[in-house]
């Protein structure tokens, strides 16, 4: 079975574009993918970036014996992903489909071609650099420099949304394995500090998703 299909899509459907973007992915090809497909593979060589019309990616990186990961983001419709090897140096990341998925494909000579013609999506395309290299930057000083509990503060803090009835909620349901991934322990630390963070009151499970019932604390 394949992984992928031509496709063709009407982009003015898709409230997520605009601007500079909805005119860069009308030159590109778009593509439908199955969920569990690697767009871009870590070490390889690329200057492809793919943007997201229908569903979700996610960016890691993992070790040589695949047993721990490193969660760089998820990506949605709106986004894009692969800008990183647009120098021609080797992909600093993995990127799967976590569903099923329409990307548009953009290659670097239509990139090229597009700034000529509009040279303010080259400001746009450096700022969403510049913010995931702070992005990154930031969870790497979290990892080094916070417990595990801390981390896990710093993540639900970061995911969650206010309501329009001031209840904080981390709405799309995070497993312990994924939090793993993105906190760098193991999943059974997760599953403890969870507990914990539970017992003490701090959060609660609901049909909306996790409640998080007061600002945590800095320590427990």
């Amino acid at each position: 079975m394949p992984t992928s299909r031509a496709t063709t899509v009407d982009l003015t459907s898709h409230a997520a574009f605009s601007g500079n973007l909805r005119l860069l992915a009308e030159r590109g090809e778009p593509k439908r993918y199955a969920k569990g497909v690697i767009l871009i593979q870590e070490g390889d060589q690329g200057d492809m970036i793919y943007i997201i019309v229908e569903g979700r990616l996610r960016a890691y990186t993992s070790s040589a014996d695949d047993e721990r990961e490193f969660h760089y983001g998820t990506f949605g419709p709106g986004e894009y992903v692969g800008e990183m090897g647009l120098d021609g140096g080797r992909r600093s990341a993995n990127v799967i489909t976590l569903e099923p998925s329409l990307c548009v494909k953009v290659g670097r000579p239509t990139l090229e071609r597009f700034i000529a013609d509009h040279p303010g999506f080259a400001f746009e395309l450096l700022g969403k650099v510049i913010g995931r290299a702070r992005s990154a930057t930031q969870q790497a000083q979290m990892l080094a420099l916070e417990n595990v509990y801390g981390r896990l503060r710093w993540l639900l803090e970061s995911q969650a949304v206010l309501r329009p009835d001031g209840v904080r909620v981390v709405e799309r349901r995070l497993t312990h394995l994924e939090i793993a991934s993105r906190l760098g322990c193991s999943r059974e630390m997760v599953s403890r500090v969870m507990k914990e963070v539970e017992r003490r009151g701090l959060v609660h499970e609901t049909a909306r998703g996790l409640v998080l019932n007061s600002e945590l604390p800095r320590d427990l």
